[in-house]
């Protein structure tokens, strides 16, 4: 591994959040969630070759661009930690998350994680939460931390070194069938009830 190849990872990070940021309409004080596998990032197969240098790399990346707009960062461990996930214990308080008792270490719970664990001001482990949108790296699964509805975004960048990279971002729920709204227009409103109120006031005359 080479200064010139963290180098990239650096700037494909980065790129990769702002296009995220800009395609879901992130905003400060938003909560993101981050999947990524040190190993496939370097062309390895998850789990089995985990660098504490790109977990690092990718996770300073990624505090460099989200820090300066107030976005939050969960980061997800491994399946060997269930999929837990680091972040800030003013995080946990904000949304009332669920602690855990556990810390991150490269064999158990995967270098991103260790990193994020290690560069965090005040770090906790929770069991789980519910974030807008997020990117996974290397193909580690982050839906179930993420807002129904899921959404793909079809992003630029498509890989962060050597491991593939997806973006999820999220949507209300659209309820209610055929005969439903999903956007107020006050102008129609008022229209409908003048006519509503016309109807009555004719009635009762």
């Amino acid at each position: 591994m080479t200064t010139k190849f963290l180098n990239e990872i650096v700037e494909e990070v980065k790129m990769a959040w702002q296009e995220l940021i800009a395609e879901a309409g992130v905003k400060s004080g938003d909560l993101l969630v981050l999947g990524c596998s040190s190993s496939e990032i370097l062309g390895e197969c998850i789990g089995k070759s985990s660098s504490l240098s790109v977990g690092h790399t990718v996770i300073k990346a990624s505090r460099e661009v989200l820090d300066p707009l107030g976005i939050e960062l969960a980061v997800q461990a491994c399946e060997h930690l269930n999929r837990s996930l680091v972040v800030e214990r003013s995080v946990a308080e904000k949304y009332a998350l669920e602690e855990v008792s556990v810390v991150p270490v490269a064999n158990a719970g995967g270098s991103a994680a260790t990193a994020a664990y290690a560069l965090a001001d005040d770090p906790v482990m929770v069991s789980g939460l519910t974030a807008i949108a997020g990117l996974d790296i290397g193909d580690t699964f982050i839906g179930m931390h993420v807002k129904f509805v899921q959404v793909p975004q079809r992003i630029p960048t498509k890989k962060i070194g050597e491991a593939h990279l997806s973006a999820l971002k999220s949507r209300l729920p659209r309820i209610g069938g055929e005969r439903a709204k999903y956007s107020f227009d006050r102008s129609v409103y008022e229209e409908e009830l003048a006519h509503a109120l016309k109807i009555e006031n004719g009635e009762n005359a």
